[in-house]
Parts: structure tokens; C-alpha cells; sequence
């Protein structure tokens, strides 16, 4: 190569600075990029959703850098892993506020460790999109806060349709057993309350420390009792647990209606490692494979998903949260585009005040930054064998029960269906 290209050459990689050189990507100017950052597990009982979570963030990421970033700087994503524990948050929030100056904040994955991000929050009037947590800003109310998740305030929308299907399936008494966290406590709370003013009689309710890996004694004591309807708020690990001893002591042949709020159980690794012990369980999601809500949309981005996930070993599935953590990017381009501003007031006020359109829908929050129209699922397992995670692409192995605009069965109670 002679001396002249050469210079070309090196002309050309300084005036791209980052930016990655080749078709269809721009040429970024010499400027410091956007910086997203993140605490998101990788390890620990949430990092299975946590790797999935980040992946579709940084799928989000690549799209818009492809069409020239954000107020013509790349986007990039700046994350650490909290290893699911709710005491690494704040140091992990200070390092990217702090050192890595980033210049907008998504929340750690789930409610439990997004609890210790509020009071910063607060405190320094930051804007934060939320990551699948539960009623984090119940109490604080902090006016720059949003959840991705499709269900709203408060446990109405989990427990209620839950319950609902026990009525209607002849239930008349229920259990409550939830692990001693607080995400599950906040949705057991409701429950109960619920339960209570539907007319059904409580006959156990039991709550168990976090990473329980034994629950034979639990399932024995909710044997004896005989209740129709169990609802279980539980995190992966302990899901797993409880589905596994469910299966070696069996909950009696009264039982009608089993889950409601156990975490884990929409992860595919999971799935595939319980396939036919998943069978009756009835359980909320975010997404099916189910003909109610298939849209192109979201057929796209799952094409792609699955492409990359293969690569990078996480998650094959990614229904569950992925799309919700991809359409956190939308929002984010959505407001910073139409406002041309990384102003944390003025993006805020634009999220609040105007329809969200992502891949996942389209929807306007309420005051406490959840979505005011709930669309969050209760499914049934059904006719799932072992060993087999493509059968939890196809229809009619996670029946759509609630709400009714998407259902797509009836319930079948949970004994007839362990048969």
C-alpha cells in the first residue's frame, strides 16, 4: 500500500473515533457518546433474566446506532453485574453516576434489588426506567420513575384474575405461601386482601426465607389443609423448589388452581429443566406464543433474538422479559428524539404525558409510573413433556387464560391436568 493511502486511510479512522466502519453503519463526529447505564444481574437467581434482559438492550442499542444514534451520538450501554443482591446496587449506581458520568439510568432487573436505587433516585432527581419490579414507587412516588412491566399498580392485576379463574373453577378456599422478600411480600399483601373480598376462606398462609431450596414440609402442611386455590409468590430458584416438591408430595386431588405470582417459570433453561412437572400450574407472563397476541413486531424481534441468543448462550426463548427491556430503548429514543434533549425534567415530563409505542404496545403510565391499562397474562401449562424447549413455542402449551381480550382456553383444573 502506498504512503498516500495510507494517509487516507488513517484520515478516515480518526474522523470515525468509535464508530465501527463498514456498510450501513454512520460515521460518528468526535464526541463523547450517550451513556446508558445499568445494574443488571448476571449471576445469581436472576441472572438468567438478567443476561436475556441485557442482550435485547443491546440489540435496542445496535438498531439506533445503525440509524445514526441519538442527537447524532452513538449510544452505548455501560453495565455491571449486582449478582442479584440488592446490597451491591447503591455502590454499582454511585460508580455510574459518579465515575462513568452516564447520562441516563435503567433500574436493576426485579423488584428486590431495585428497592435500594429508589432513595437515590429521589434524592438526586434522576430519571430511571424501570426493570420488572412491583410497586418499587408505591410508597416514595418519585415523578421521574417508569416501569417496563405490563402490570400495573398494585396486585390487582396479578392476583385478581388468578383468583377469578379459582371461582370459576369451584374454588372456595385458598393458601397463601410467598417467600419473606419484597417483592413477594407486596404481592401477597394484595392477595390476601383480595381473596378476602372475593368471599374466600383462608385455610394456610405461610411465609419462608429468601433461596428456600427445601419445601417438602411446606407442601405436606398445604397437603393437609386441602385448599382449592395456592397462590405461590416465590423467585426462580425457590419456584423451582416448590414445583419439584409439588411433584414428590403432591397437593391432593381437591386442588384446583396452583401459582399465580412465581418467578422463573417464564425463563426457557427453567421451562425445559421442569417440562412436564410444569403441567396445571397456572402462572402470570408477559408473553406467549399464543395466536391472541402474536404481532409482526414482535415476530421480528424474537427472529432476531433467538439468532443472538443462540450465540451467546442465554436465554432461547425470550418472551419474557427481552421484548419489555427492548421497548425500554424505544422509550428512551422516543422522548430524547422528540424533546432533542438529555434534560432528566423534560424526558420525564415527555414520558408521562404522552402514549409509549414499542414493540411490546402501545401505552400511556399513571401517576406513580406504571402502565395505567394493565395487559399482564395468567397462563396455564399444558401437555408438556421432558427435554423439549421448542414446545414451548408452540400454541396451546402455555394456554392464555386472562385477560380476556387475549384468552385463547378455558382452564382446566390443576389435578386433571397433572394426569
Amino acid at each position: 500500500m502506498d504512503q498516500s493511502k495510507r494517509k487516507l486511510l488513517a484520515a478516515v479512522a480518526g474522523a470515525t473515533g468509535a464508530a465501527a466502519l463498514g456498510a450501513g453503519v454512520p460515521a460518528f463526529a468526535q464526541q463523547t457518546p450517550i451513556r446508558i447505564g445499568t445494574s443488571i444481574a448476571q449471576t445469581g437467581g436472576l441472572g438468567a433474566g438478567g443476561k436475556a434482559s441485557l442482550l435485547a438492550v443491546r440489540i435496542w442499542a445496535e438498531d439506533v446506532n445503525s440509524r445514526g444514534g441519538l442527537l447524532g451520538r452513538r449510544v452505548e450501554i455501560v453495565s455491571y453485574d449486582d449478582q442479584s443482591s440488592p446490597a451491591n446496587v447503591p455502590a454499582i449506581y454511585a460508580k455510574l453516576l459518579d465515575i462513568d458520568k452516564v447520562d441516563l439510568l435503567i433500574a436493576p432487573l426485579g423488584t428486590n434489588p431495585n428497592a435500594p436505587l429508589m432513595p437515590i433516585a429521589k434524592q438526586r432527581d434522576l430519571l430511571v426506567m424501570g426493570n420488572f419490579s412491583f410497586d418499587a414507587n408505591a410508597t416514595i412516588r418519585h415523578d421521574k420513575w417508569f416501569n417496563n412491566a405490563p402490570w400495573g399498580a398494585g396486585a390487582r392485576a396479578w392476583a385478581q384474575p388468578f383468583l377469578e379463574v379459582g371461582r370459576r373453577l369451584g374454588g372456595k378456599t385458598v393458601a397463601f405461601v410467598a417467600a419473606d422478600g419484597e417483592f413477594q411480600q407486596n404481592l401477597v399483601n394484595g392477595a390476601r386482601v383480595l381473596a378476602k373480598a372475593m368471599g374466600l376462606q383462608t385455610v394456610y398462609d405461610q411465609s419462608y426465607p429468601p433461596n428456600t431450596t427445601d419445601f417438602s414440609s411446606v407442601v405436606r402442611a398445604l397437603r393437609s389443609a386441602r385448599p382449592d386455590i395456592v397462590f405461590i409468590s416465590s423467585y426462580p430458584t425457590e419456584s423451582v423448589a416448590i414445583v419439584r416438591s409439588v411433584r414428590e408430595v403432591g397437593l391432593g386431588s381437591q386442588a384446583k388452581l396452583v401459582g399465580g405470582g412465581m418467578g422463573g417459570m417464564q425463563f426457557g433453561p427453567l421451562m425445559e429443566t421442569l417440562g412436564s412437572q410444569l403441567n396445571g400450574f397456572v402462572n402470570f407472563h408477559t408473553f406467549v406464543p399464543e395466536k391472541t397476541m402474536l404481532s409482526p413486531d414482535i415476530r421480528a424481534f424474537l427472529k432476531r433474538y433467538t439468532q443472538r441468543a443462540a450465540e451467546e448462550k442465554v436465554d432461547p426463548l425470550g418472551f419474557y422479559q427481552p421484548p419489555f427491556n427492548y421497548a425500554i430503548g424505544q422509550m428512551l429514543e422516543q422522548a430524547v428524539t422528540s424533546t432533542r434533549s438529555l434534560d432528566h425534567k423534560r424526558l420525564a415530563d415527555y414520558i408521562r404525558t404522552n402514549e409509549m409505542k414499542t414493540i411490546v404496545g402501545n401505552f400511556r403510565y399513571d401517576a406513580v409510573g406504571e402502565w395505567a391499562d394493565p395487559q399482564l397474562l395468567m397462563i396455564q401449562f399444558r401437555g408438556l413433556v421432558d427435554r423439549s424447549i421448542d414446545q414451548f413455542r408452540q400454541e396451546g402449551r402455555q394456554v392464555i387464560l386472562a385477560p380476556g381480550r387475549l384468552r385463547s382456553g378455558d382452564p382446566v383444573p390443576f389435578a386433571d391436568a397433572r394426569k
